[in-house]
């Protein structure tokens, strides 16, 4: 890649001193009795002396609980690192410690339903769920689960949930029947928190047939609460142990205080799901107290998020940004709900959203960037963003384009933030800092006590090169394990076979002469033509800033004893792929890459398959045009568009 001579953004001196790191490290420094001189040198500290750090950030952040005396035992083991062994706290608590009367949510669904939660409302909602959850028998360690929409009364149910030191697990309602009995049928919720329907795009998407589905089809649910959104009474008589929210909440609707219940630092929290393209989702359980320390580092240290703020993810509840977006409220800050379609009214929702509430922080996707470059859309012409001051974008690599096109088309002056880690970790290994420079195409640097490297083969670091991301010191937020895997074999296999006590990630990447990352794809969607390893990000940038080319997607297809590039088009409504056009992409790889990454055969495909969180899907292609099944489709958003890609006769010459 070629080395810019600029960064695209540096913050000011003065906006530098204001920041939360800053103050944090000024503190750390006075207690160590010497300066952290810059970020590098703060990064060091984080990773060499991880108890002092860690401790530190914990009373930076004003934790509620019980720290212990002890901070990390068998420290040089991964697994098997335990933090804060003697501590006691409890998730919900330190997300409720205020009740006062400024705004803890403010919602739109799209734009048909808002309404907006203080923080003492907020307190009273989830003291009348946790009463009527404890009275339907849940107690520590049984399941909740939510099929909803990103709306006040999910974050209701997983602060409820948290409080009894019950498990939150959740998927969105664009989810199937079978990708939701495929996790919820391996975790066995006690009590299922369902949505009526939904709204996408101005229209209503009704739930209820699905969910009666769901309810027959999971029997360890003793109760099914239907929360409404589209209907002012829902229908629950077809759905099994169905109840409306306000028959669930009906006996208690005086509960004003919370029992918080403080269990161990490492006692679950959330289940999580692999994406499940390859088989049925892994079901990976996080602690209370790594998310809640690692959350509360990234928000506070690395995204600068201060009381009053006004914090926006676009996300569903079956992405890990949803649960790092919603630990926001233990900064102080409000959060700014959205659900429904990120271009409902002609695409400007989101940015109508930022002008309305006065929105300081804009998360979003890099599909969302490129998707509005590719419209042409100007959005700093039509709204005013004043108080926009950090964007952050996730899902898939943000290429130089997007930089650019962001500086140039949304605001010049804010920090654009690429950031990347995984449900895996729910959390970041790289991400922003808002006392660092802006390199287009770069993640800002490597998150605070988190040990990254880039290894190649032999399991060297390397600099300036591509390899595979890993993180050779345990971090708070390593999951606890696998839900049902009692000897944690398939935890150890997920990430610590390739190299001995390191966790590697699975993502192909380099550590920039500017220390920041480079992300060039998934090590397992790596393309290995003649033996040389390339990644598909490489190749996705140079197609898709093509004006023909809506999204496009790579894979290497196993041919002749070696593999040769297959790259498949989305083009505009209206075009076809002709040999002038096949010419022009080629060209366009050869001139901006290497002859190797010039695909061997270029393809138009109506649509391209994805995961409900936006990301494609390139094994789940590779599979089909190898003949492969295809595990669980019910993964996918789309997985009618693998049919586009299913016996090709231009792949078998």
């Amino acid at each position: 890649m070629k080395t810019e001579l600029n960064p695209m953004w540096s913050p000011c001196e003065e906006r530098i001193a204001a920041t939360n790191i800053v103050r944090f490290a000024a503190q750390a420094a006075t207690d160590r009795g010497n300066e952290l001189a810059d970020y590098d040198e703060l990064h060091r500290w984080s990773v060499n002396e991880p108890e002092t750090f860690w401790t530190a950030l914990w009373d930076f952040a004003g934790v509620i609980g019980e720290r212990g005396s002890v901070v990390l035992e068998n420290g040089d083991r991964m697994p098997g690192a335990k933090w804060f062994p003697e501590a006691k706290l409890n998730f919900a608590e330190n997300l409720l410690r205020s009740r006062d009367k400024t705004d803890a949510m403010v919602f739109w669904g799209e734009n048909e339903v808002k309404h907006r939660l203080t923080h003492a409302d907020l307190y009273l909602e989830v003291a009348r769920f946790a009463a009527a959850l404890r009275d339907m028998g849940v107690e520590k360690g049984d399941r909740v689960a939510a099929y909803m929409p990103n709306m006040p009364e999910t974050i209701v149910a997983m602060l409820a949930t948290a409080s009894i030191g019950a498990i939150f697990t959740s998927a969105s309602p664009d989810f199937g029947v079978q990708g939701v009995i495929d996790r919820f049928g391996q975790t066995e919720p006690k009590v299922l928190v369902a949505v009526d329907g939904y709204h996408y795009n101005g229209k209503i998407v009704d739930c209820l047939g699905k969910l009666a589905e769901i309810s027959a089809r999971l029997p360890s649910v003793k109760r099914v609460v239907v929360v409404p959104y589209v209907h002012t009474e829902p229908d629950v008589s077809g759905v099994t142990h169905g109840r409306t929210l306000k028959q669930f909440l009906h006996y208690f609707e005086h509960e004003t205080e919370i029992r918080f219940e403080r269990q161990p630092f490492s006692h679950p929290l959330y289940i999580m799901y692999s994406s499940g393209t390859t088989g049925v989702p892994k079901c990976i359980v996080h602690g209370a107290g790594g998310t809640l320390l690692q959350h509360l580092k990234e928000h506070l240290l690395h995204t600068d998020v201060k009381p009053g703020d006004k914090l926006f993810y676009f996300t569903t509840c079956g992405w890990m940004m949803w649960n790092w977006f919603a630990s926001g409220l233990a900064t102080g800050a409000t959060l700014l709900l959205f659900d429904g379609s990120p271009f409902a009214c002609d695409g400007d929702i989101l940015f109508d959203y930022a002008d309305a509430e006065g929105m300081t922080h804009f998360g979003t996707s890099a599909k969302f960037i490129d998707h509005l470059a590719k419209l042409g859309r100007r959005p700093k012409d039509t709204h005013k963003l004043d108080t926009v001051r950090a964007m952050m974008s996730t899902g898939s690599p943000l290429v130089p384009e997007g930089f650019a096109y962001v500086y140039d088309a949304i605001k010049s002056d804010l920090c654009l933030s690429s950031i990347s880690g995984g449900t895996d970790i729910l959390s970041c290994f790289v991400l922003g800092n808002p006392t660092l420079p802006v390199w287009a195409g770069e993640i800002q640097c490597r998150g605070l006590g988190m040990a990254v490297e880039v290894f190649d083969d032999e399991g060297q670091p390397i600099r300036g090169d591509k390899g595979e991301l890993v993180c050779t010191k345990p971090f708070p937020s390593m999951p606890i394990g696998f839900w049902n895997d009692e000897d944690g074999a398939k935890y150890r296999a997920a990430y610590f076979e390739r190299f001995d006590n390191i966790w590697c990630h699975g993502d192909f990447c380099e550590i920039t002469a500017h220390g920041g990352l480079i992300i060039h794809g998934r090590s397992d969607a790596t393309l290995n033509p003649g033996g040389v390893r390339i990644g598909t990000a490489e190749i996705y940038r140079q197609v898709e800033k093509l004006d023909e080319v809506v999204e496009s997607l790579v894979i290497g297809q196993d041919w002749e004893r070696d593999v040769r590039v297959v790259l498949f088009v989305k083009l505009r409504e209206g075009l076809a792929l002709d040999d002038a056009l096949i010419a022009k992409i080629k060209k366009t790889i050869r001139d901006n890459t290497t002859p190797r990454h010039v695909p061997a055969k270029v393809l138009q495909v109506a649509d391209i398959p994805r995961t409900k969180s936006g990301k494609i899907v390139e094994l789940a292609v590779r599979n089909v045009v190898h003949g492969s099944a295809v595990k669980n489709v019910e993964a996918l958003a789309n997985p009618e568009a693998l049919e586009h890609f299913r016996r090709r006769v231009e792949l078998s010459r």
